[in-house]
């Protein structure tokens, strides 16, 4: 890593090369940023066009126009060496072997953001320690994606909206105004969480699609997704089953002295809706309402956010003695769904580094790192 006074506060990596990760890479360049975009080796077919001309049209809501890009690369050596900051914008599922391919690169000082983490920052951490990743390496996460987005070749992305007042969590806690300096540039109206297990359990993905994707689940394969997810499948009854959801999970961060917003104020203080109940939200938002259902049954709202969302905190609530019943039979319903053991593919307190902990251990070791 090159010294303080050589890097760019400007430069930055970003670790992925999907929907998000394409789009946060273009409006950033678009923004003046130098950004060095880094895949996975076993997935350099995604940036492989890139690769040959470093440029992606942007359109939409955000900057538009053709953005130009320093670097594209599956070196991790070389996507790490130079720049403080990294962003990996990747699914839950592969949080892991990024963590593997970067624990070798990352030095003292650098900081990972994970857009969003859903509690993999703790995992990210957990696997570096176990790969001999060096030490005063941070690793932060946001509780949900910077935009609603996609991918639409393998050179142009279109962003329909900007999520408002993103919220930052940070391992360790005490290097939270540190990383909140250098992401708030990035994603304006940035605040913080008082450390990263807040902000995983702050994630709405979890709380909305397994509900919704299971009581949807006819309907999703009869006309391959084509309805409007939202606006359509999300009725007041699936809403109430959601709020029961929410129950659970505000229990658990409450057993762990975690305040946190209900489900319907946080979709609304994250730019999606109007106040009101989660229905009437939903139904006020003009980008929720304008996003298609997923195509199949195989899609990332449940083996993203069931095994690595409800799964989790419903396991966690165990170690801590709170039951969640709507939680563990989600968990069991989309797994006979989807004909995939959710358990089995559960990110599990062990993952995370913070299994048989108590409660006074987990919080200290949030703040400064220290088991």
């Amino acid at each position: 890593m090159a010294p303080d006074s050589d890097r760019s506060p400007q430069a930055l990596t970003i670790l992925g090369g999907g929907n998000t990760a394409f789009s946060v890479a273009a409006e950033l360049a678009l923004a003046g940023r130098s950004i060095t975009l880094c895949e996975i080796p076993s997935f350099a077919h995604t940036v492989e066009r890139l690769r040959e001309v470093p440029e992606i049209a942007l359109d939409g809501v955000a900057h538009r126009g053709n953005a130009r890009l320093a670097s594209v690369t599956t070196d991790f050596g070389a996507a790490l060496s130079e720049n403080e900051l990294a962003l990996l914008i990747v699914p839950a599922y592969a949080h892991k072997p990024f963590a593997e391919a970067c624990a070798a690169h990352l030095r003292r000082g650098q900081t990972v953001v994970l857009l969003p983490g859903t509690l993999g920052a703790l995992e990210f951490a957990e696997l570096l320690r176990r790969n001999g990743g060096a030490e005063g390496v941070t690793v932060a996460e946001v509780d949900t994606a910077p935009y609603v987005c996609r991918k639409i070749t393998e050179a142009s992305a279109h962003i329909w909206g900007i999520v408002s007042g993103l919220g930052l969590g940070v391992w360790p806690a005490r290097e939270s105004e540190r990383v909140l300096q250098m992401v708030e540039p990035l994603f304006p109206g940035t605040s913080l969480y008082p450390h990263a297990l807040a902000c995983g359990f702050s994630s709405m993905n979890p709380v909305v699609h397994p509900a919704g994707v299971l009581m949807n689940a006819g309907r999703i394969e009869r006309s391959r997704g084509d309805f409007y997810f939202y606006d359509e499948g999300v009725t007041p009854a699936v809403c109430r089953v959601i709020y029961a959801v929410d129950r659970e999970r505000l229990a658990v961060a409450k057993a762990l002295d975690v305040e946190l917003i209900p489900v319907d104020e946080a979709f609304h203080q994250a730019g999606f809706g109007p106040r009101g109940d989660l229905w009437a939200t939903i139904n006020g938002s003009e980008m929720l309402t304008a996003l298609r259902a997923p195509g199949s049954l195989d899609h990332r709202w449940l083996s993203e956010d069931v095994p690595y969302g409800i799964a989790t905190w419903a396991l966690i609530g165990e170690q801590f003695g709170i039951e969640c019943p709507t939680m563990r039979a989600l968990v069991e319903l989309n797994s006979s769904l989807s004909g995939t053991d959710f358990w089995a593919a559960a990110r599990t307190p062990d993952h995370l580094g913070i299994a048989g902990m108590s409660k006074d251990q987990l919080l200290s070791y949030l703040c400064d790192a220290t088991k």
